[in-house]
């Protein structure tokens, strides 16, 4: 797919879908800044170590294709056995050297069979000056065109044995060190993953995923997401775009995305979906106390529309759809996606210009309760995401009837 605007900053917006090496990627180029969003499965079978620099060195030569100063900034490793995660890491830090991207170890199986699977960003420098800051350990800073972005990955609790509440509230806390550290502020936070081992598991008289919900709670009162920058009706609370998702095992990990500039043309919306509930008012049947995310966050900058795509599932209004049917899970799943970036929820979000289709994603997830599914789930998203970038993993989603999430990130020009 190719679509070629011009822009009063970034001069043109191009998204190409491509494929090399053996794997799909995308190619979003902002100007004359080169986004690549990759999706490496391993292409041989073998051990762990050969499974990861296959995929690894893969994701590097498509990187260096795109330009002679790519960098990846960002990965998430997708492995099958949380006790490989040591030897791992020591693989993933001696292949990049003192250039480690920001990196999170996710105890989710890759749903091909495979030890691991990459999802990557990497930015290919052009004409335009990018600089790109390695800050301690799993921060890594991109700024150009006046904006800077703040990744963070691999955030976990100081007191991992504590309970879910307070693991979750510490956290976020390292969360919050973690980007003071790199000079920017919390409530600059525009996405946001938190993996919860046993999701749906019970935590004392409730559940797990509850007591995280009543954390994030606590934890984002005192915050103004957005802040100068929100692009909403006085007195509307905004929340960052965010997937709360299972893993393997009883642990807590998170990771963010921030935003940083002092641009006035730079607007965020949180999107919410025309089909659903928002999530911040679901009853507390549900949750004591609600999911404090948006369905979304359209970030403008310029005429140049980045969405984040929060955890989708079969949900209309605030209930639980096509229960035991692992295709039509999948199918409202997507067509809820559609329905949230699409250009009439833009209007209806007073966002003028804009929107997107299921064709102008640039990546996705899809996380899938039973690996049995995975033909029936990926047939559905190829039929519908064609050569995408994706992303299959086995994991719990936050209600137990559930059988399939998918998330993503899309872009398109205002105009």
């Amino acid at each position: 797919m190719h679509a070629s605007i011009t822009c009063p900053y970034q001069d043109t917006l191009m998204i190409r879908k491509e494929s090399s090496h053996g794997i799909g990627y995308s190619v979003v180029e902002l100007g004359e800044v080169s986004h690549v969003f990759a999706a490496a499965v391993p292409q041989q079978s073998g051990s762990l170590e050969e499974q990861t620099l296959d995929a690894l060195q893969t994701i590097a030569k498509v990187i260096d294709d795109k330009g002679p100063a790519g960098t990846i900034v960002k990965q998430a490793v997708f492995i099958d056995d949380a006790e490989k995660i040591p030897v791992c890491r020591e693989i993933i830090n001696r292949f990049y050297g003192d250039r480690i991207p920001v990196t999170s170890y996710i105890p989710q199986s890759p749903c091909a069979g495979n030890h691991l699977a990459i999802e990557a960003l990497g930015v290919a420098r052009g004409k335009n000056d990018v600089r790109i800051e390695h800050l301690g350990e799993n921060v890594v800073v991109t700024s150009h065109n006046d904006v800077s972005w703040i990744h963070c990955g691999q955030i976990s609790p100081q007191s991992p044995s504590a309970s879910v509440y307070d693991c979750s509230k510490s956290a976020f806390g390292q969360m919050q060190d973690r980007l003071t550290g790199a000079g920017a502020k919390f409530d600059q936070i525009v996405r946001t993953w938190l993996y919860l081992g046993d999701i749906v598991g019970p935590e004392k008289e409730t559940q797990r995923y509850k007591e995280l919900n009543r954390a994030r709670t606590d934890f984002f009162k005192p915050f103004h997401f957005g802040n100068n920058h929100a692009s909403v009706a006085p007195g509307t609370v905004v929340y960052p775009a965010s997937t709360g998702i299972g893993t393997d095992g009883r642990g807590i990990l998170m990771s963010c995305v921030a935003l940083a500039t002092k641009r006035d043309d730079v607007f965020l919306t949180p999107l919410e979906n025309p089909r659903q509930v928002a999530a911040f008012d679901y009853a507390a049947v549900y949750s004591p106390e609600s999911p404090k995310f948006a369905r979304a966050m359209a970030v403008r900058i310029g005429n140049i529309d980045t969405v984040f795509v929060s955890g989708t599932a079969s949900i209309t209004d605030s209930e639980s759809r096509y229960i035991g049917d692992v295709k039509g899970q999948t199918n409202q799943t997507l067509d809820n996606i559609a329905a949230l970036i699409s250009p009439d929820n833009f209007k209806r979000h007073s966002l003028k210009g804009g929107g997107q289709t299921l064709d102008d994603l640039a990546i996705a997830r899809v996380y899938i309760k039973r690996r049995e599914d995975y033909d029936q789930v990926k047939a559905v998203c190829e039929a519908r995401l064609g050569e995408l970038p994706t992303i299959y993993a086995v994991a719990d989603v936050c209600r137990p009837e559930l059988l399939v999430e998918i998330e993503g990130m899309a872009f398109s020009d205002a105009r």
